[in-house]
């Protein structure tokens, strides 16, 4: 390989949210890497910060260009480059746009499980969490479209925030169920606000739809937020963008993303995210590679070492989402064990609701060696909490 993913650097002492740990403790919860993000990004960086001055910014048509062109190269999908707008994060602008785009007392749809922090800028805001909970069906999930339908069609549900790709489940949505998501919105009166942050870690099989590629008049209801922080391990660069094909909710959004101070670039937002679509497919063609070796060597493990958890086989996002039924009936109290008994630290899927608390969520992004050291830590936590 080009590039290193075989080395971790070490973010111990560095404010880094992740390796806030104990001596010992192997931290594969919260979603960011343990590689260093693509150098041609570094570069760029440093390149502006060599220049010494570093007065207010905004983003000009080079950086719309430039995620134009990323969709177009990695996904066959061209936003339109007067769709976009520049935001500080796909999480800031979703909490932006349940407030602009909704209204207190309203109802926000989900699917259940699926990330926790949706329910954060959903109760926060006065809003309620309304949840058309995922069909699991022993093997993997599917869509509810009666209940789906049904829960669209109440008048106070005013909003949809779809997790495209879904993180915790890993699971790529098809074309056609995206169409139809979108279809059922814009029956319902009900804006589609989609977290497409994983979109670009699709390991293998069909790629993801992007909502705002959706056909007809179904493109009116649509919001897609993008960003390079999954993809390139960037999450405290803070920038993200907004496409919306619409112009009156392009307008509302933008109102609304402004009122609320969360569409202005750092100083390094803007370099760093052209260089990295510009300048990154190499380096993300080799992240994936490593992602599939990480994953089929996990999935290899704990089919045979670990019978009584079964690995749920999604697609997308780098992390792994594993069922623990068989073993405890509170994935929560299970992940505290392991933690206590091995220094593994593990997301317990009670978060995520839904069937949650069967579940937890391992993160994957990390060299091999680390990977090869969370299974033998997670087989000894299982092996002690059975006996």
């Amino acid at each position: 390989m080009k590039y290193d993913f075989e080395n971790a650097p070490d973010r111990s002492q560095t404010d880094s949210v992740k390796w806030d740990v104990q001596p010992g403790e192997l931290p594969m919860w919260i979603a960011d890497m343990d590689f260093k993000t693509a150098p041609e990004i570094v570069t760029a960086m440093q390149q502006k910060i060599a220049l010494g001055a570093f007065g207010y910014e905004w983003p000009q048509a080079d950086y719309f260009k430039a995620v134009a062109d990323w969709y177009e190269s990695e996904h066959h999908q061209r936003p339109e480059l007067e769709w976009m707008i520049f935001t500080t994060g796909v999480v800031p602008a979703i909490s932006s746009i349940v407030r602009r785009v909704s209204h207190i007392g309203d109802n926000v749809l989900v699917q259940e499980p699926v990330y926790n922090i949706f329910y954060n800028s959903i109760l926060n805001n006065g809003r309620h969490v309304l949840s058309s909970d995922l069909v699991f069906d022993g093997e993997e999930y599917h869509i509810d479209w009666a209940d789906l339908e049904q829960k669209m069609a109440d008048p106070l549900t005013t909003l949809m925030i779809f997790c495209n790709p879904h993180n915790p489940i890993g699971k790529v949505w098809t074309r056609d169920e995206v169409q139809r998501i979108a279809d059922l919105c814009a029956k319902h009166h009900v804006v589609l606000l989609s977290d497409e942050i994983h979109g670009d870690l699709v390991r293998e099989g069909q790629d993801y739809t992007p909502a705002f590629a959706v056909k007809d008049a179904s493109q009116k209801q649509i919001i897609s937020l993008v960003s390079p922080s999954k993809t390139f391990n960037v999450a405290a660069l803070h920038a993200a963008t907004a496409i919306v094909p619409n112009e009156n909710l392009r307008n509302m959004v933008n109102r609304g993303l402004n009122s609320d101070e969360v569409a202005e670039p750092n100083l390094l937002a803007i370099p760093a995210t052209i260089a990295a679509y510009e300048h990154g497919h190499a380096w993300l063609q080799e992240l994936k590679q490593q992602l599939r070796e990480n994953f089929a060597y996990a999935s290899d493990f704990i089919q045979k070492n670990l019978p009584a958890i079964q690995v749920i086989k999604g697609t997308a996002t780098y992390l792994l989402w594993l069922d623990t039924a068989q073993v405890a009936a509170d994935s929560e109290l299970l992940a505290d064990f392991i933690r206590k008994e091995t220094g593994l630290i593990v997301s317990a899927g009670n978060i995520y609701r839904g069937n949650g608390r069967n579940f937890i969520r391992i993160n994957l992004a990390c060299p091999l060696k680390m990977v090869k050291d969370g299974m033998q830590r997670l087989a000894t936590g299982i092996n002690k909490y059975n006996n």
